[in-house]
Order: structure tokens, then C-alpha cells, then sequence
């Protein structure tokens, strides 16, 4: 089971959802996709984790303007309007009567299509694009919300974005995987990466945030994903005159904060511990604990 921000215990009910695959809904046992797949073969998709919260997908529009823009960035059509995905997204739901229940994540994969034989170029497309939504009963777990995590600091980089940008939410995440490994296997949660100058960029899977003398510091935002989270958590620091930067900072700013904190759509705001090997605070402190329940107001704002 994955450990960090995406803990979670493990639902039984989860056996029996149903995994809404090109618009039908095929039990969890039975759902597949072809092996001439862009997705399997190549990576070749963007993807969101959405959250329901009170019964809707919170900030909604957000993540289908993000996965709309990383489509055309590839060239890829999706085949739906807004509109219509939005609907599939509550049909998946519905169908799994999930409506009014707590601790729903969902995976929205769109990938290019199936691929007539193992190819990059996507001229040998023949399909429209393959589109599932995943839905889970998947809640983070308290203790990692009250106690945080830890990270470790890998010598995998962000890379620069002629080579891959990474703003694109796509399928290829190896850049990510294998950072995680390093982070893993130092005994870690997850992965504090660096941008290719030296700078603070992200976590492998999370955006990362510290907190010195009363200021919330995020990187520049230039080798990173545009988090939904991140900017929610920005916002409100905006609307509480909470004293927010996005700006190049070094470990040494990072192993002097009070406190630090990574941010998701799955976990939300996370405390962060040691980074390192260096203690920060023995669990969340009070400004992580204050932003924390700033960004449940928002979210609970947003599906109003």
C-alpha cells in the first residue's frame, strides 16, 4: 500500500465499485483497456484525482480547465465537452451511489487511443480517445494529517520543460517514480526534488510549502505542476493577509522554517516533520493547523 500523503486503510467496499470505462460502467474485476493503449504503451494522457466533498467534485472547474489545457498542449482530443465529462463524472458516481458518502477520490485518465501497432507517432491512432474514471473509498488518514510525513531530499531533478514541462499533468510520470524510489528506499515518505538549478521545486506527488517567521514560501512555480491545491492554499493565505511568496529558496531556507507542509487533492494541507533528516516540529504546527482549516472552508464554499 503506498505510504505518505496517499496512506490510506484499505475499504472493502472498493471490490464492488463500478469503473466507468468509455462511458460505460463495467464492474472493478472486469474493467480493462486494450494493450495497444497510448496510455499503457506509451504514457501518453493526462489524468486528474478529484475529490467529493458533500456530494460534489470540489473545484471542479479547475481541474477540467487544467486537464483541457494539458490535452490541447499534446494535440489530444478528447472527444467530450466539459460539460458532457462533467456528467460522466456524476453518472460514475451515482451509479456507485456515492452521492452521500465521505472519503471519495476519483481518478479521471484520458489518454489518446488505441494505437494500430507500437508507434509514437500518434497518426496510427485509430480510436477515439480512451477515457475511465476511477472512483475509490479512499480517505487520507488522520494520523498523517495530525503527524505528518517525512522527506528525503533525491538527486532526481525536475526537468527543464524543452524536454519534458513540467506543467503537464500527463501519464509519464517516471521522472516522479523513480524519485520516489530514492526517497523510499532512504526511509522516507516521500521526495523533496529540486529544479534544475538547485532550487526547492516540488515533492514527487505533492507541492511543498515552508513557513518562516510568520511567511508561507512556495517554489517559483516554474518546474511544477499548476496544483489546484497549491493555488486554493495560496488564496487563502491571500485572504487571511497571511504573507505569501512564490519565489527561488535553497535547503538552507527549508532546514531553518518553523514549519513545513505539502499539499494534494487527496490529502490536502500535510504537515511535513523532518526534512532530511532534520527535525522541523514534532507534528503540525500551529500555521499548518490554521491553513488546514482555512482550506476546508474553502472547499466546503466551493460545492455550495
Amino acid at each position: 500500500m503506498a505510504q505518505g500523503t496517499h496512506d490510506f486503510t484499505p475499504d472493502p467496499r472498493n471490490e464492488r465499485i463500478l469503473i466507468n470505462v468509455n462511458g460505460q460502467m463495467v464492474p472493478r474485476a472486469e474493467a480493462s483497456v486494450s494493450v495497444f493503449d497510448s496510455g499503457f504503451m506509451l504514457g501518453d494522457g493526462v489524468w486528474e484525482g478529484l475529490r467529493v466533498h458533500r456530494g460534489k467534485v470540489a473545484f471542479l472547474n479547475a481541474h477540467l480547465d487544467r486537464l483541457y489545457e494539458g490535452a490541447k498542449a499534446i494535440a489530444m482530443d478528447i472527444g467530450l465537452t466539459k460539460d458532457q465529462l462533467a456528467q460522466r463524472l456524476d453518472e460514475t458516481i451515482d451509479g456507485n451511489t456515492m452521492r452521500d458518502a465521505e472519503g471519495v477520490h476519483i481518478r479521471l485518465m484520458v489518454t489518446r487511443g488505441i494505437r494500430s501497432t507500437p508507434y509514437q507517432d500518434p497518426r496510427v491512432v485509430i480510436s477515439p480517445a480512451t477515457i475511465v474514471i476511477i472512483p475509490e473509498y479512499k480517505a487520507p488518514l488522520p494520523s498523517t494529517i495530525e503527524t505528518g510525513i517525512k522527506l528525503f531530499t533525491v538527486h532526481v531533478r525536475r526537468g527543464d520543460p524543452a524536454v519534458q514541462d513540467q506543467k503537464l499533468n500527463s501519464h509519464s510520470k517516471l521522472n516522479c517514480i523513480t524519485a520516489c524510489i530514492q526517497a523510499t528506499q532512504a526511509g522516507a515518505d516521500e521526495a523533496l526534488m529540486l529544479d534544475p538549478h538547485g532550487f526547492v521545486a516540488t515533492c514527487n506527488s505533492t507541492h511543498f510549502f515552508i513557513v518562516r517567521n510568520g511567511e508561507v514560501w512556495t517554489s517559483s512555480g516554474d518546474y511544477c505542476l499548476g496544483g489546484i491545491t497549491r493555488s486554493n492554499v495560496i488564496q487563502v493565505c491571500r485572504e487571511e493577509g497571511i504573507p505569501v511568496f512564490e519565489k527561488n529558496f535553497s535547503l538552507t531556507d527549508v532546514y531553518g522554517a518553523q514549519e513545513a507542509f505539502v499539499t494534494g487533492t487527496f490529502a490536502g494541507v500535510v504537515p511535513v516533520t523532518e526534512v532530511d533528516g532534520r527535525a522541523l516540529t514534532p507534528s503540525r504546527g500551529p500555521m499548518v493547523e490554521r491553513l488546514q482549516g482555512l482550506y476546508r472552508g474553502l472547499m466546503d464554499r466551493d460545492v455550495q
